[in-house]
């Protein structure tokens, strides 16, 4: 036995030894398999060129509402136009790239595993990998590596996503750009900033070249007895809110260039304020619009009806808006979330009848998130005009963004919302243009 045990230990105790006197060698090396090099050329073309044309829609909504001043927009155009990243590593390495030896450092295509077990083929320099290919459970990552982990520029493909930016130990982090195929829905695109593999939207950037607007109620007028009267020709935007963090360029100090005035609410409260803000408004040629605050207590045709009595529909004059911004606790009590969508279509659809344009919804993230997928002729139908008041813009199709409640505009005392119309001059134009009242 004692013979047997020492036949068979003794050639790897003699392979071990041979390594300290081994020449590296000067042949080529052995290729890698046909398999292999198979699963790196899938792999490393990590979205098919014609699989763009799942994404016509997702780019050309992305391009009409950005330009060349917005992060990243650089990146979307080259990706659009089919470049993506690509790691090739060459397809010959020595029996010494192949795991992992004594008193050897890799240079050049190394194969090994991760802590993980998982496979990477990679380029390293000085016994360190620079860029490679890291086949997983889910997907394959191709990029920057620091030691086995993701780590600078790289991208992910599995199984209905791609994702491609930058990546810190392991998680996505900083700007990158999605593009989702869910087998249960429509393509999407994202584009923004991630934290910790999270997604948190598109960072926006706020210059001059925004079109910014407000929202005023009676409370622009005052509270109590204390009135005080907008002062019409000194109106100007001089601060974003203070919640949160704003990426300002420069000074704020931004025109109105929309106004959207409370009308009314439920079937009996009007807003007192709102023939005179109208006029002052139009006679300074801004664009206006008025909403109406929605209530769960009474029907959808009822308050379409003191909507329209009270409010003006004059040609050139912004869609109507629909307010909605409901508690849980009130949904419950109205009957739950599809009879509550029941009265705002009816409220839709009378409103739209009697002014010729579709009005707009006005909700916040909350509701977007928790009820708006049930109604999907709803969201379809409507532009939405979202409240979220953070730094990221929110990852919906959207007209307008209500993005703090407590701005400050010249002439205006007091806290103002403020909006931002989610594109550029042209866009808002063509928004005028097509969406107001004819």
């Amino acid at each position: 036995m004692k013979k047997v045990l020492i036949s068979i230990i003794t050639p790897f105790v003699l392979l071990l030894a041979s390594t300290y006197f081994l020449r590296q060698p000067t042949h080529p090396g052995m290729r890698l398999s046909a398999d292999m090099q198979n699963t790196i050329a899938a792999e490393a073309d990590t979205l098919p060129h014609d699989s763009m044309t799942d994404f016509g829609d997702e780019f050309e909504y992305y391009f009409d509402r950005h330009n060349v001043m917005d992060e990243g927009y650089e990146m979307v155009a080259a990706f659009a136009n089919g470049k993506r990243l690509s790691i090739e590593p060459a397809q010959r390495l020595t029996v010494w790239n192949v795991g992992h030896w004594r008193n050897r450092t890799h240079e050049g295509t190394t194969l090994a595993l991760d802590s993980a077990g998982f496979t990477i083929v990679a380029t390293y320099q000085a016994d360190t990998i620079k860029t490679g290919l890291r086949i997983d459970s889910l997907g394959t990552y191709q990029g920057d590596f620091k030691g086995t982990l993701a780590n600078g520029h790289g991208a992910y493909i599995a199984e209905g996503s791609y994702f491609e930016g930058h990546w810190t130990d392991d998680k996505r982090n900083g700007f990158g750009i999605q593009l989702l195929t869910p087998n249960d829905g429509d393509p999407r695109l994202q584009v923004g900033e991630w934290k910790n593999n999270r997604f948190w939207g598109e960072r926006m950037r706020y210059t001059s070249e925004r079109i910014y607007g407000i929202d005023i109620a009676r409370y622009q007028h005052g509270k109590g007895r204390h009135k005080t009267p907008i002062k019409w020709q000194q109106l100007s935007i001089s601060y974003l809110g203070r919640k949160t963090h704003k990426n300002v360029h420069g000074k704020a100090d931004y025109p109105v260039s929309f106004i959207f005035i409370k009308s009314t609410e439920g079937v009996s409260i009007t807003n007192r304020y709102y023939n005179d803000d109208y006029a002052q408004a139009r006679k300074r040629g801004i664009p206006i619009g008025a909403y109406h605050f929605f209530s769960l207590k009474t029907s959808g045709a009822a308050q379409a009806k003191h909507f329209i009595k009270h409010t003006k529909f004059k040609k050139g004059d912004l869609p109507p808006v629909l307010d909605v911004e409901p508690s849980d606790a009130q949904i419950r009590a109205a009957g739950g979330a599809e009879k509550m969508f029941q009265q705002i279509r009816v409220w839709l659809k009378m409103v739209k009848a009697h002014c010729g344009v579709s009005p707009i919804l006005y909700i916040n993230q909350m509701f977007i998130n928790k009820y708006l997928g049930m109604a999907p002729d709803i969201k379809r139908s409507y532009d939405v005009w979202i409240a979220r008041y953070g730094e990221y813009k929110p990852d919906v199709r959207l007209a307008f963004w209500q993005l703090c409640p407590d701005g400050r505009v010249n002439g205006i005392r007091g806290d103002v919302d403020i909006n931002v119309f989610n594109g550029y001059k042209s866009q808002f134009d063509d928004f005028v243009a097509s969406k107001s009242i004819k």
